[in-house]
């Protein structure tokens, strides 16, 4: 009964998409207000009918970041994006090129100042990435990125990219961690989502003031140690998972 609701909650959730695009765009094309508006609506709306439709509530903890600030994110599933963009007020992000050819969203992406990178091109998108971000005729707002570079599986282990510290370096802004269980309820790659509370949890920011490595340090330790503490409270244990990756299973 639980794939048969995750389904239909895909369904409606990719028909929305569609319906609230044709509504917005039209002023979003002139207004980047209104197509802030238009995320921040459907944001809301796919946690609300996630709520009832699927049985996974969700919750924002910490002070929500406002005014010009990186935040660096764990990234565990596409609703952990919803979650951040639900309640931040003008969202940009640093993303792979393939979604600037993503009906719908490839258009919100570009219209609200999105820096897209190719990820196979490690030194050139650091570049990339640091010359969009610092662009004068960019939008001003919270520039959300991915630390690790991907989404990353509740029980996986992979290392923060330098991206981050280059961007922290470049803009001298504080940044502001945050961390997330979402991966247990909705994995990345899955049609089942589970029933829990799902939850994104804006951390103590960092000042502009660190160098590049204490910084790198930093935010591993407090998105790792914050995400591991939510994933436990939702009933999984990600160190003893990646503990039993690493040993082979034995």
């Amino acid at each position: 009964m639980q794939y048969l609701r995750s389904l239909f909650f895909n369904f409606q959730m990719y028909l929305a998409m569609v319906v609230l695009f044709i509504w917005f765009t039209p002023a979003a094309m002139f207004r980047r207000s209104a197509a802030y508006a238009g995320i921040r609506t459907y944001c809301r709306y796919v946690r609300w009918s996630a709520a009832w439709m699927i049985g996974l509530k969700s919750e924002i903890r910490g002070e929500v970041p406002k005014g010009e600030v990186i935040i660096a994110s764990k990234h565990q599933s596409f609703f952990d994006i919803i979650m951040i963009c639900s309640v931040i007020d003008a969202p940009r992000f640093i993303a792979k090129k393939e979604l600037r050819r993503a009906p719908m969203l490839g258009y919100y992406a570009h219209r609200v100042g999105c820096v897209f990178v190719d990820r196979g091109k490690r030194g050139r998108a650091v570049q990339d990435m640091v010359a969009g971000v610092t662009d004068p005729n960019a939008p001003k707002g919270q520039l959300v990125i991915y630390p690790q570079g991907t989404r990353v599986a509740v029980d996986a282990d992979k290392p923060y990219k330098v991206g981050v510290g280059a961007l922290y370096t470049a803009l001298d802004q504080r940044c502001v961690p945050a961390a997330t269980n979402v991966g247990v309820f909705w994995p990345r790659s899955a049609v089942l989502r589970k029933p829990g509370l799902a939850v994104v949890e804006f951390l103590e920011p960092l000042g502009a003031d660190l160098a590049l490595e204490p910084f790198m340090a930093e935010i591993e330790t407090r998105i790792e140690s914050a995400s591991d503490r939510l994933m436990l409270e939702a009933g999984f244990d990600a160190a003893a998972a990646r503990a039993k990756g690493a040993s082979g299973g034995s």
